[in-house]
């Protein structure tokens, strides 16, 4: 299908769609060409970006959100979306491997123009709690801060639980599960309104809808990561030259510190070693171990009965947990179940059914 050139395929100029093992199913024939993604391979979250500009805010986009995710930010796609709340902004975060994946798809389908975006966000904003819809197995989650899911129907009442028993309002004709939850009419706009000013949009940075006679996103991607080795190449020597002159400043800082405090103290060259030699010896250094522990505590709650452990250890800034072979398909309840609780994490299924979960600081 990527290799089907764009004039022998019919072009679709709207509708909102799904996509459904590799194609594109639709879901609704009015509104704006748009393709619906699965959320459970997205992670949208809410950054604070107080910054005036929507380029400063893209700059500094990968800055605010590296340390909340688990994956390498390079291996990563960053979506800019709307303002949830005052400098707050909602941020969608792809694998790039997926991302190719469903552009490609896209354009195979006809759908080159359309707008990508995680399906939660086809549900509206609730006022308080969450707004809810389930179908074939899964189910969509919109919060009151404009953050967005999906669950496993399995899972979603642990997730409730996790999330502290939130009033959810149900979108759709089917119960979401045996939970305590009020029905909300879908509005007059529908999905179609909905999706008219979709929160975010994935077809962003390299992956933006390409114009007309203008190169592919695909060569624009290898352009810009040749910019970007240039840009930090002249930035790491702008760096050095800044660093080593506040260097020089904090060593003379640091001489005039030492004399006041202890005079006729002798200070070699190396500063560093000196005033290391003059300081008491340091007790135990402060570790990530407890907190990391805590927070995957706290996610694999809901499965206590399911999960046990076989070890843990912490390697390097990463919680390192093996469970012990359980029932079919731990390792996608362990998922979601991180996921529910907002716990970036790999979790990886053994040969022995055991699983390995790793959570990063």
């Amino acid at each position: 299908m990527t290799g089907q050139s764009e004039s022998v395929v019919d072009v679709r100029s709207g509708g909102v769609w799904a996509l459904s093992g590799g194609r594109a199913i639709i879901a609704e024939p009015d509104g704006p060409a748009t393709v619906l993604v699965p959320s459970e391979s997205v992670l949208l979250l809410g950054v604070d970006l107080p910054l005036a500009s929507h380029a400063k805010r893209l700059a500094a986009l990968p800055f605010a959100i590296e340390e909340r995710i688990a994956d390498p930010i390079e291996s990563v796609h960053l979506a800019l979306g709307s303002e949830i709340g005052p400098k707050r902004y909602l941020v969608a975060v792809v694998s790039h491997a997926l991302m190719r994946e469903w552009v490609e798809t896209a354009v195979a389908e006809g759908l080159g123009d359309a707008a990508i975006v995680p399906d939660a966000l086809s549900l509206p904003v609730p006022d308080e709690g969450w707004a809810a819809e389930t179908a074939d197995g899964r189910v969509l989650v919109r919060a009151a801060d404009g953050t967005g899911f999906a669950v496993s129907s399995t899972l979603v009442g642990q997730a409730w639980e996790a999330a502290g028993r939130p009033r959810i309002w149900n979108c759709g004709a089917t119960p979401i599960g045996e939970l305590p939850q009020e029905s909300r009419p879908a509005g007059a706009s529908g999905l179609a309104g909905q999706l008219t000013k979709p929160a975010v949009d994935l077809r962003q940075g390299v992956y933006a809808r390409r114009a007309a006679g203008g190169s592919g996103w695909l060569k624009r991607l290898g352009w810009i990561a040749a910019a970007g080795i240039v840009a930090h190449t002249a930035i790491a020597a702008a760096d050095t030259f800044m660093l080593r002159t506040i260097a020089e400043r904090r060593a003379d800082d640091t001489r005039a510190a030492v004399a006041q405090a202890a005079p006729g103290a002798n200070l070699g060259e190396d500063l560093r070693v000196s005033v290391a030699d003059m300081l008491p010896a340091p007790g135990p250094a402060g570790s990530q171990f407890v907190p990391l522990v805590t927070r995957t505590s706290n996610a694999l709650a809901p499965l206590s009965s399911a999960v046990t452990a076989r070890s843990m250890r912490f390697e390097g800034n990463a919680l390192v947990m093996e469970i012990e072979p359980g029932e079919p398909g731990l390792a996608g309840r362990v998922r979601d179940a991180m996921r529910a609780a907002g716990v970036n994490a790999e979790v990886t299924a053994g040969q022995d059914g055991a699983v390995r979960l790793t959570v990063r600081a």
